[in-house]
């Protein structure tokens, strides 16, 4: 069977479900693809306020499939880089979504499948799930903007180590480095991500979106040019509509109600 996406909402969050059980939700092309739409979609839409990435039965997903990378080996260069850049445009998309997209983890969670969980804006992990860069196990190097996360994660020994060694990491010291944002009992990681993403749903969905916008700026700015920013994120945000709902229910000490 070949590897889909599954979709479906709760409450103002969109769950895709990598659905792959038997190769432990190895990815492909296609399943990329469908996530930049559904993302897409998704975006536009005012009844979504967050996604959560999930694997479907007990793993989230062990990356790419080796024996189709095995095969595509035999069709050059130009075949593999396409390949690979569909994979890349799923990472993309993530980043640049508006809106947070937190990944929920159960079991396995490796090379590529642990470059998507990274690209993800929160991590919500099992407690017994394992993750391992594991590119160098098989001769590769990483991909899906793996040295980029794990760097901007860890000090540069860790990241580096755990990208050549392939050595496998637990939840819980991810969730000691920061990593992880938050830990669950085995089975329950969609259901915690979930009841996060609730609480992120209630919050002004366009603040919510200029914090996305403004961590994801920060690296690469000076202290200067990210004042400025911020600076515009705020004064735009205090003159919306929003702002005015969110004062005003903290002055009435009432829950406020966006849009």
């Amino acid at each position: 069977m070949s590897a889909s996406l599954k979709s479906h909402s709760q409450g103002k969050t969109l769950v895709l479900t990598i659905s792959n059980p038997e190769h432990h939700n190895a990815l492909d092309a296609t399943v990329c693809a469908a996530a930049v739409e559904a993302l897409g979609v998704a975006e536009s839409s005012d009844d979504i306020r967050s996604v959560v990435i999930a694997g479907e039965g007990l793993h989230f997903c062990a990356g790419l499939d080796l024996h189709a990378l095995n095969e595509d080996r035999q069709l050059g260069a130009t075949h593999n880089l396409q390949q690979i850049e569909s994979h890349h445009n799923w990472i993309e998309a993530i980043r640049t979504f508006p809106k947070p997209v937190v990944a929920a983890v159960e079991g396995a969670c490796a090379a590529t499948g642990f470059s998507l969980a990274l690209a993800c804006d929160l991590l919500v992990a099992a407690h017994n799930s394992v993750f391992v860069m594991s590119h160098s196990t098989v001769g590769l190097s990483p991909d899906g903007g793996a040295t980029q996360q794990l760097l901007a994660a860890l000090p540069r020994a860790a990241a580096t180590h755990l990208l050549m060694s392939g050595e496998r990491v637990s939840a819980d010291r991810l969730h000691q480095w920061g990593v992880v944002t938050q830990l669950s009992n085995p089975g329950e990681a969609l259901s915690d991500a979930l009841a996060l993403c609730e609480r992120l749903n209630a919050r002004s969905p366009q603040a919510v979106a200029s914090i996305k916008e403004l961590v994801n700026e920060a690296p690469g700015q000076s202290l200067t040019a990210q004042l400025r920013s911020e600076r515009d994120h705020f004064v735009r945000n205090l003159l919306h509509p929003n702002a005015a709902e969110g004062l005003k229910a903290f002055l009435d000490k009432r829950p406020p109600q966006y849009r």
